[in-house]
């Protein structure tokens, strides 16, 4: 069943929000050589196993809030369901190097979600 796999958190100060994070979950970061900072985020659960993970950079645009990313066998299929249920897209299908493909899109209550097919061969 797809499940939210990752989760962004833009924030104005990434190494504010950084601390503040690490002091109230215990998240732990580990930082990504990209020309913004960018961290890659690990949680765990209430018993200690590994939980969701996320990625925190800067800001882009005001407003901007958490984005959820599910993960789906095939993005290209998610995508056709979307259109089909009256969603929308807003980034076509992207190739993300060496990760896997991601695809942005909004439901019909104009939420901002991102749909995420892993595949460590994609150029």
């Amino acid at each position: 069943m797809p499940a939210i796999v990752h989760f962004d958190l833009p924030a104005d100060d990434p190494e504010r929000a950084k601390k503040f994070y690490e002091k109230l979950f215990d998240w732990k970061f580990e930082k990504v050589p990209m020309p913004t900072p960018y961290y890659l985020i690990e949680t765990s659960d209430l018993e200690g196993n590994p939980g969701v993970r996320g990625g925190m950079g800067k800001r882009g645009l005001p407003g901007q809030q958490v984005s959820n990313y599910i993960g789906v066998p095939s993005v290209d299929d998610y995508l056709a369901k979307v259109k089909n249920l009256g969603g929308n897209i807003i980034m076509q299908k992207t190739a993300v190097s060496g990760w896997g493909y991601l695809a942005i899109c909004v439901d019909t209550e104009n939420n901002t979600f991102g749909l995420w097919e892993e595949d460590r061969n994609a150029k």
